[in-house]
Formats: structure tokens, sequence, C-alpha cells
């Protein structure tokens, strides 16, 4: 028999309303949590961890993996600084190596973390999804933000869109659009102003994909080798959405980004978080494909689904709906599982967490994270665990 994927909740620390006590109840064994009250680029003290493991770890659960440490804006711009934060990263991870933390998740996004349009989208059953609504998108980026070069990007077609919509806003929708789309980084209240993510732009404005990935992999060559001798395993996070937007560049987009990543620095410390949600959003993301090929790098598992519209928009879907198939995704990983075990490999119980749930029921009487209510995302992870167990159980060759 091959083990169960673990399965973890995420937890935003002592302020999350989601609480370790009503996460026990989901079934879960693992958390994944970050100490987002340290400043971008700060060492994480083994202080600071140690006081953050040991509340998770006396209310019974397992520290399974830290989402996310994340990087400073100067090591993704290549800037003069970059090695300074880089050496303050490398101290980080001694630090979770030394509490015994093996597994982290980052991306390398510019400036903004993962973007949405509406945060309280209604479905038909009455529960409430995030969305990503392109016409909104270039409403901001074209009217509201007005970023020249927009104008060039978006068709004539997109851009009478973006002004239909943008007309049909009253002044307060406009002011929740801007905020929702530059809201920060998850676990924080940070919202950018309009002219501090237009300073941001203009420090980007020199930085393409190509130099975006360049700074990636001298990241990653300065840190892999010391996350390998130390036993930390890192995974990047596809980017959220997997194509440019306001004029930013994107480097974990597609198959041939992720394959370039773990190419780059080739160690079992260089790997890949799938998020089933984020390379969905591209109908060319084939992503049972993308397991059976790159599957030996995962070690950090984001299910959910996302619904494509034809004109790039998307919102979040029931974790078995959808479009993306999730049978094939689950048997897809089962498979990477047992190749790993023919292998002889130790890492079978792949870490794994219901992602972005719904709000339903009891979830809209508490303020939580926007996609991280509690009853919503039991319902994926209860949807999620029968689907393994389901296709376990008709593997006759465990």
């Amino acid at each position: 028999m091959i083990p169960d994927l673990e399965q973890t909740f995420r937890w935003f620390g002592p302020s999350d309303p989601v609480t370790l006590p009503a996460i026990k109840q989901t079934g879960a064994s693992g958390i994944v949590s970050a100490l987002h009250h340290i400043p971008c680029g700060e060492v994480w003290s083994v202080a600071e961890l140690t006081a953050r493991n040991n509340v998770i770890k006396n209310a019974g659960f397992k520290w399974s993996v830290i989402e996310s440490v994340n990087i400073h804006e100067s090591i993704k711009l290549g800037g003069a600084e970059r090695d300074k934060y880089i050496d303050n990263y490398i101290d980080t991870l001694k630090n979770v190596a030394h509490i015994g933390i093996g597994t982290i998740c980052y991306n390398f996004m510019p400036v903004l973390d993962w973007t949405r349009t509406h945060l309280d989208y209604r479905l038909v059953n009455g529960a409430s999804a995030l969305r990503y609504e392109a016409s909104a998108v270039a409403a901001f980026d074209l009217y509201i933000l007005e970023r020249a070069a927009a104008f060039d990007e978006f068709s004539h077609s997109q851009q009478s869109a973006a002004k239909k919509y943008l007309d049909s806003l009253s002044a307060s929708e406009k002011e929740l659009l801007a905020n929702t789309i530059l809201a920060g980084l998850p676990g924080t209240d940070e919202v950018f102003t309009i002219e501090q993510f237009k300073e941001y732009l203009k420090k980007y404005s020199q930085t393409d994909s190509d130099s975006l990935k360049n700074n990636l992999y001298y990241f990653l060559r300065a840190i892999i080798p010391v996350a390998e001798e130390i036993g930390v395993k890192m995974c990047i996070h596809p980017d959220d959405p997997p194509f440019p937007i306001l004029g930013l560049p994107r480097v974990a987009s597609t198959e041939s980004d992720l394959a370039g990543i773990v190419n780059a620095c080739p160690s079992v410390s260089n790997g890949i978080t799938l998020c089933t949600g984020s390379l969905g959003a591209r109908e060319d993301n084939d992503i049972p494909g993308i397991i059976s090929r790159l599957g030996q790098h995962i070690h950090f598992l984001h299910f959910r689904n996302v619904k494509r519209e034809t004109d790039g928009s998307f919102y979040e879907a029931e974790h078995l709906a959808g479009s993306t198939d999730m049978y094939e995704v689950m048997k897809s990983i089962i498979n990477e599982q047992l190749k790993r075990k023919k292998a002889g490999r130790e890492d079978l119980a792949i870490p794994m967490r219901p992602d972005h749930g719904h709000k339903i029921l009891d979830d809209y009487q508490y303020d939580t994270y926007p996609g991280y209510s509690a009853i919503g995302r039991l319902k994926g992870l209860a949807e999620l665990r029968g689907l393994e167990m389901g296709i376990k159980r008709t593997l006759t060759d465990q």
C-alpha cells in the first residue's frame, strides 16, 4: 500500500478566525503557516519559529509546510541589495531547518501575490467565490491605473468592453475594484495605493520575463545548495493568474516555465508546488501531463478548481467541478506516488491542502482571509479525501 497524501490546512496564525481547534475537526493532520508579521526580507529567528511551532504542536498538529517565506523585490529585480537579502533568506532557511521543517513554498510574482477582481462572487447556490474578470482588470489597467502601454496591449474590442464595464460602476465600486486588485500579501491587510503601485511599475519597466527568469535562476543557484545541505525542499508556486497582467512579467505559468526552473539548478531541493487552480486558469496547461512529466519535482499540492470563460475570466469552482478534471489530476498524483515507491523514495505522503474554498453556511459569520473559509475548505478536503480513496481502491498494483 502507498500512504495517503498528507492532509494539511492553511492557518494564518493566532489572528486567523479559523482556529486550530476548528481545523482539528476537519481531519487534517498538518498545518501550513508562515510568520506573516515579519517584514519581507528580514530573517526569521529561531525564537519566532519555535514559538509558532510550539503553538501548532500543542494543538496536536505538525507544521508541515511554510507558505511562504516571501522574496524581497530587490531579488526579483536583480537590484544592488539582492545579495544581502539572499543572505537573509539563507539564514532563515537554516533557522527553519533547525526546528525541523522541511518544505517551503514560495513564489516569484512581482509586487502582487495573486490577483482577483471580486472577493464575493455569488454562485447560483448562494455560495461566495473568488473571481477574476478580464474586463474588470482591463478597466482598471486602462482607465484607473492609466498605464500608457496598456492601450497597445488590449485590442479595440477589449478596450470597448473595459470602458463599458467601467461605466457600469459607481465611484465606490471603482474604489473597491482598485483595492481588490492591489491587495498585498496573504496574511496581511496591506493594499497598495495607485501611486505606490505606479512606483513599482517604474522599477519593473526594464525587467521583462527573461530578466525576471534570470533573476530567479540567480536566486536559486545561491540558495539551493544550502537548502540541499540542510534538508529543506523549496517548491515554487505557479503564477496566479498564469499570464502577464498590469505590465508585470511572469516566469512560472506553463510547463515549459516549470521545467526551466527545476533544470536551472538540478537538486531534490529545487521543486514545484503544483497548484491546480493557478495552472488551470490556462487552457493550454495539461495538468495531468505536467504531473506525469515533472512529478518527481512536486513537493506540495494545492488542490482547487477554476471555471474558465472564453474571454480569459475565471472563477473558483467547487473542487471536483470547474474546467480541470480533478479525477485525472488525482490519478496522476497517485501514479507519481507509485513511481516514488518503486524508486525507493521516502517522500510518498506528499503534503496537500484544499485551496480557496467557497464561503458557505456559517462561513459568513467570520471575517476570514479571501478564499480561506473554514467550512468551504472542509467541504473541499472531504471531496478530495474521498476521491483519493476511491482511486486507490481501484488500483491493483499498489
